[in-house]
């Protein structure tokens, strides 16, 4: 991180802006394995700058951001889902994703009023440029299975928006919420979004009755002996809402402060396209609550300030899929619709 903006046209250290700015390089690797499915490779590299036009407000700018997905293992029961299952095989081929992204963050936290909001807007176009250089050299953009460095190359735009307002009881108690919508439309070269881009619920910062990837899309739900019940329930649309109450229980305990907080967690998500593999996959408006995944639950919290641990147990009251039962609260088992995540900071 350079707390300046470095540009290449830009040769001397005074910022060009009259405004606080920074400057990010950034090179990963990661490495995914599902066991008893697939293993693969992730790696990549960023550049972003972002200034501050006022202490609320910052635009990032990532001009450049170059990653690849590779596929290094598979197993044989990983390879008789993807004959099943076409859409997931190729949401986690090989592909080579270079992407543009625009980023506004709000965040009036520093007034210390009682209501205090955190928004943020993210846009991302990947593939556009690497089609149009394809198109420079004599190559036609209806060429299918497009390649850079022996690597098809993804396609999409994706935006997503999220608002977190925090209003302060005092400052033993307050009340915390989220929306966050999401949608990623792949096309041209790649008209399945690559895995690690798609969106999902679930998990101890999402809807924490349920574990991570396991509601969607839509009202599919595999069946319980399904081999690939994990692997398969990420979506291209995504609608989450959080509320959660916290309040004190214990002040310097050992150092820090011991809250809790009872919650309620809501969201699904959804294909774009029809995928004959998982039916009503696709978002609709028909019966559009039945469609949304609703979980509760309570938690404890120890604040060190410099670190939080965080213990959230999650109770489902309603699933999108059939279940069975035609109440709305058609949990076929209180104990199988409990969720417990242990995690290191608030959900949000």
């Amino acid at each position: 991180e350079f707390p300046r903006l470095v540009l290449p046209w830009v040769r001397d250290r005074i910022d060009p802006f009259r405004f606080p700015s920074q400057t990010n390089f950034k090179i990963y690797a990661e490495q995914v394995n599902r066991a008893r499915y697939f293993k693969m490779l992730s790696f990549g590299g960023t550049v972003s700058y972002s200034f501050r036009p006022s202490r609320s407000m910052k635009h990032t700018v990532t001009p450049l951001h170059l990653a690849f997905n590779h596929l290094q293992h598979r197993t044989a029961t990983f390879d008789s889902i993807a004959q099943a299952n076409p859409m997931l095989f190729h949401s986690l081929d090989d592909q080579f994703i270079p992407s543009v992204t625009y980023t506004f963050t709000y965040d009036d936290s520093w007034r210390h009023r009682r209501m205090r909001i955190w928004w943020e807007n993210s846009f991302s176009s990947a593939g556009n440029v690497t089609s149009l250089i394809y198109a420079a050299f004599g190559k036609s953009l209806k060429e299918r299975e497009k390649k850079f460095l022996g690597t098809p190359f993804a396609q999409f735009l994706k935006f997503s928006s999220e608002i977190r307002p925090l209003y302060y009881i005092n400052d033993k108690q307050q009340i915390a919420g989220r929306l966050m919508a999401g949608v990623i439309w792949a096309y041209g070269n790649k008209t399945i979004a690559p895995y690690n881009e798609q969106f999902y619920v679930g998990g101890a910062n999402s809807i924490r009755a349920f574990t991570v990837r396991s509601i969607g899309p839509g009202r599919f739900h595999p069946a319980e002996n399904a081999a690939y019940s994990y692997v398969d329930e990420t979506g291209d649309i995504k609608l989450e809402a959080n509320l959660e109450y916290r309040f004190r229980i214990f002040s310097n305990l050992f150092g820090g402060n011991l809250n809790g907080a009872l919650f309620l967690d809501a969201g699904n998500v959804w294909l774009m396209r029809k995928d004959e593999a998982r039916p009503d996959e696709q978002f609709t408006f028909n019966k559009f609550f039945d469609n949304i995944a609703l979980g509760t639950g309570l938690g404890i919290r120890y604040d060190l300030s410099f670190l939080v641990l965080r213990l959230d147990w999650g109770v489902a009251l309603h699933v999108p899929y059939e279940t069975g039962i035609s109440k709305y609260y058609n949990i076929p088992n209180f104990k199988d619709g409990m969720g417990i995540h242990f995690a290191i900071g608030y959900p949000f």
